[in-house]
């Protein structure tokens, strides 16, 4: 296998109904076989189930993730939790889920609430709250971190069946936050929450000349910030978002808590931009028309205009749609430097730009194995959509490499739960806690029964 379809796999475009096979979400992969996914009703049933098994045992979820994350031998177990969800508890301050619950559902449910995680959203909000977790799942905003760093507990049927819960406080909770499904099966999850708040995001588009200033700054003065980079065209569009006013939280009560748009403020100025993207996207896609997922999560900056509404409506606004992302975190403080570099590279090389930059800066995580472990981070995120034949675009492809490239040397840490080569990092000089969290492995799992190639290749 040559080494872009190892870290790039093509898409399978049509996978029949009746074929055993079981694929992730982008069907670029497949994880195992239909026969092996078990479904345990209850808790006490996915302890019976691992206590009358010796295989190795990995949890599908939403299967958003890459296959190599997922995938199974073939006498081996997959396990669909969804039985494991909805809510089981929660007082004023709290709330308990049941693990497979999709993150939709978490954030439907605190609103209902009048509750609100202090963790801003991932865009994405079909993945199920363990899942993102275990992925260190991140949304935007220096004064919060990922979705892990919100736990106050989290509940484990470990590999003989046995339960463990990790309480924050304990001297391992920090390994059970981000995992990579690596240490057990987690069952529930309790998150702590604050008062529901409404704020108001202003878009604006500028020129990215001073983005290693602007960048810091938008962070420092915005609780949320969230800008794309259309390098080709030197703008950005910015989503900078304070708590509303009380004139503003009126109207958005008074439309129903319905996303209240500005009047007066639509902006036009990246149109020609936009259609210069979605040009690009149309010829490496092949995908001809315009009424693709892909194309609108573009489409959506024509004419754009201040909105107030809350969190989730602002923030989760992900479109899935099948892609390779590739997603490094960087030390925040390092971050300017790191943008010159990136403009000097870009002008020296002229790549092929498929899709603008994604930058989204958060504060330290507490997470031993969160990419912003111990360090405020920014994220540089990066898209190439499959074309309507499964395969992807090589200009794209050689931008993702050449860019991680250039982020490794910076001491950047990958998101688990996207796509990224693994042989260009050393994990124990990269994470402090590295060999912490081998040695608990080792300890709560010494079978290694909760680990594939791909985890046994990671740790061992």
């Amino acid at each position: 296998m040559s080494r872009d379809a190892r870290l790039y796999p093509l898409r399978q475009t049509h996978v029949e109904p009746q074929d055993d096979a079981l694929w992730n979400w982008a069907q670029n992969a497949q994880v195992g076989s239909r026969q092996q996914v078990k479904r345990p009703a209850n808790e006490a049933e996915l302890q019976q189930l691992l206590r009358q098994s010796q295989c190795q045992v990995r949890v599908v979820g939403s299967k958003l993730s890459p296959g190599r994350m997922l995938h199974v031998g073939e006498n081996d177990l997959l396990l669909d939790l969804s039985a494991l969800s909805g809510l089981i508890a929660s007082d004023e301050n709290s709330v308990t889920f049941g693990a497979a619950t999709p993150l939709q559902q978490v954030y439907r449910t605190l609103t209902e609430m009048d509750r609100m995680l202090g963790s801003s959203p991932g865009v994405i909000a079909v993945q199920t709250l363990a899942g993102a977790m275990a992925t260190g799942t991140h949304g935007q905003g220096l004064q919060q971190s990922s979705l892990a760093d919100e736990a106050l507990r989290i509940r484990m049927v470990l590999a003989d069946g046995s339960l463990r819960e990790f309480d924050r406080g304990d001297d391992d909770f920090a390994a059970a936050q981000v995992t990579l499904g690596a240490l057990g099966i987690i069952t529930a999850v309790t998150l702590r929450t604050e008062p529901f708040r409404i704020f108001t995001c202003h878009k604006f588009a500028v020129s990215a000349d001073n983005l290693e200033q602007d960048l810091p700054r938008w962070n420092d003065e915005y609780p949320l910030s969230k800008a794309w980079w259309f390098v080709d065209d030197n703008l950005m569009h910015v989503w900078n978002a304070h708590e509303a006013s009380d004139a503003e939280r009126q109207r958005y009560e008074q439309n129903h808590r319905q996303v209240v748009e500005h009047a007066n403020t639509g902006d036009d100025s990246l149109n020609d931009t936009i259609d210069q993207t979605l040009a690009h996207m149309h010829r490496d896609t092949q995908i001809h028309g315009k009424g693709g997922k892909q194309f609108r999560t573009v489409t959506r900056f024509r004419d754009f205009t201040d909105v107030t509404g809350d969190i989730y409506q602002l923030f989760c606004r992900g479109i899935a749609v099948p892609q390779i992302n590739v997603e490094i975190g960087v030390p925040l403080e390092n971050t300017p430097a790191i943008i010159s570099k990136i403009k000097s590279w870009y002008a020296e090389n002229r790549p092929h730009m498929h899709y603008p930059i994604i930058l989204r800066c958060t504060g330290a995580s507490s997470a031993w194995l969160s990419p912003s472990y111990q360090r405020p981070t920014c994220y540089f995120g990066f898209v190439v959509y499959y074309a309507d034949d499964g395969s992807l675009s090589q200009d794209g492809l050689h931008f993702l490499t050449e860019i991680e490239k250039l982020l490794v040397e910076e001491g950047g840490r990958p998101h688990w739960g996207k796509y990224y080569d693994d042989q260009r990092y050393t994990w124990r000089e990269i994470y402090p806690k590295w060999d912490e969290f081998r040695a608990l492995r080792r300890q709560l799992d010494p079978q290694l029964r909760f680990s594939n190639d791909y985890i046994n290749t990671l740790f061992d």
